[in-house]
């Protein structure tokens, strides 16, 4: 596994990313956690604009710029990195808003690359939530993955579907997939 440097997770929201790159994070390995759900806490912190229900052009370049720097960090680490989203769920994000990719994010995510197997999260209703941060509804679940299956593949990835299964046995599933 020593030679995989940059590993995504992706999917829709609630469908257990977020616990399996922290159960990842707690096996000891490094992890990158989402971009999204820092950012709408700062934004609500402030009252900002840059909330996915008030500007959502504005919220995916704050995206953008998260996953980017994310990506840097990475490059002084020399075990593998567990992201939770990247730069191509910002592409993803906009196609399934609706809105024009600008041509500097579509750039992004065609040289900012990560291992080519990504790891995706299927909808998962049984442990489908909604909080604070996490407003949309199961039906935007669904239609985040089906945005980030059309999308991956298109930058040259090739989409892991992760089991509906616990915690422990998606670690032992994704570690598996990497030896």
């Amino acid at each position: 596994m020593t030679a995989l440097r940059r590993i995504l997770v992706t999917g829709g929201p609630g469908s257990g990313k977020t616990s399996l790159i922290e159960a990842l994070a707690a096996a000891g390995h490094a992890t990158s956690p989402e971009a999204g759900r820092a950012i709408i806490r700062r934004q609500q912190a402030i009252d900002g604009r840059g909330l996915p229900w008030r500007d959502r052009a504005l919220f995916a370049e704050l995206m953008l710029d998260c996953e980017l720097a994310a990506y840097a960090r990475a490059e002084d680490t020399a075990a593998p990195v567990f992201f939770d989203r990247g730069v191509p769920d910002v592409v993803g994000y906009l196609t399934l808003c609706g809105l024009p990719v600008p041509a500097h994010v579509e750039r992004a995510a065609r040289e900012v690359r990560y291992e080519r197997q990504a790891f995706i999260a299927p909808v998962w209703p049984e442990i489908f939530a909604q909080d604070a941060e996490r407003r949309q509804d199961l039906d935007e679940a669904q239609r985040t993955f089906d945005a980030m299956v059309e999308v991956y593949p298109r930058f040259g990835y090739d989409l892991i579907e992760l089991p509906k299964a616990p915690v422990a046995e998606r670690v032992a599933f994704v570690l598996s997939r990497l030896a």
